[in-house]
């Protein structure tokens, strides 16, 4: 669910402002699924931009306490939400924590940086949602550590059906800056891409898994 059309369309302008956003319609991405994808998404280059990441820093901060209240804590889902994580939690002054994939293989054997204790309340701060499984295994180590997950907020998702079923499941409620219906609106209207790879791209979001390259 995204915060407002404004604030989605804002986003996505910004996003392709900066060329965080990828199209390769005709030589397509390779996930680490193995899903191919005429787009890629690279939201940890908005820290690079000062304005772009200060309107990301303020925009996530405000809806954490609209949506949520303010948490006890602010977990950033490692590595590309670190950055953002942490200027989201200095902006409402929290403490800030990330959390790895999996634990570390040596010294303490960390999955959670930082501290935290059980009971605390949590909110999980992400760059980018496309099935939620990354997104999820973060929260699951956080609940499996005592905290009390509020909901998780990220720039942008893809908007899969995938992701959507993912997160019913395990009660977790998400909401975005922007997606990816207002990204190929804010494309088209700016001409960042045609007529034609609008088609291309919209087509690729309704099955991904499935899609072929025309």
């Amino acid at each position: 669910m995204i915060i407002d059309k404004d604030t989605a369309q804002q986003t996505a302008g910004l996003l392709l402002q900066i060329n965080a956003i990828k199209l390769q319609p005709k030589d397509p991405f390779t996930w680490a699924s193995g899903w191919k994808s005429p787009i890629y998404c690279d939201n940890r280059i908005v820290l690079s931009f000062p304005p772009i990441r200060n309107f990301v820093r303020s925009s996530m901060s405000k809806a954490i306490e609209e949506k949520f209240g303010k948490p006890d804590v602010i977990a950033g889902v490692a590595t590309g939400a670190i950055g953002i994580g942490a200027l989201v939690a200095e902006y409402l002054g929290l403490p800030f924590i990330y959390v790895r994939p999996e634990p570390k293989s040596h010294g303490r054997q960390n999955q959670i940086e930082g501290f935290l204790e059980p009971g605390q309340n949590v909110v999980v701060v992400e760059d980018l949602i496309s099935t939620g499984k990354s997104s999820l295994n973060a929260v699951k180590a956080l609940k499996d550590a005592g905290a009390n997950v509020k909901g998780m907020i990220a720039i942008f998702s893809y908007g899969f059906d995938v992701a959507k079923t993912n997160f019913e499941s395990e009660h977790i409620d998400l909401i975005t800056l922007s997606n990816y219906e207002n990204l190929l609106e804010k494309a088209l209207e700016t001409q960042y891409i045609n007529t034609e790879e609008h088609t291309v791209l919209k087509s690729w979001n309704a099955n991904p898994a499935k899609w072929q390259m025309a």
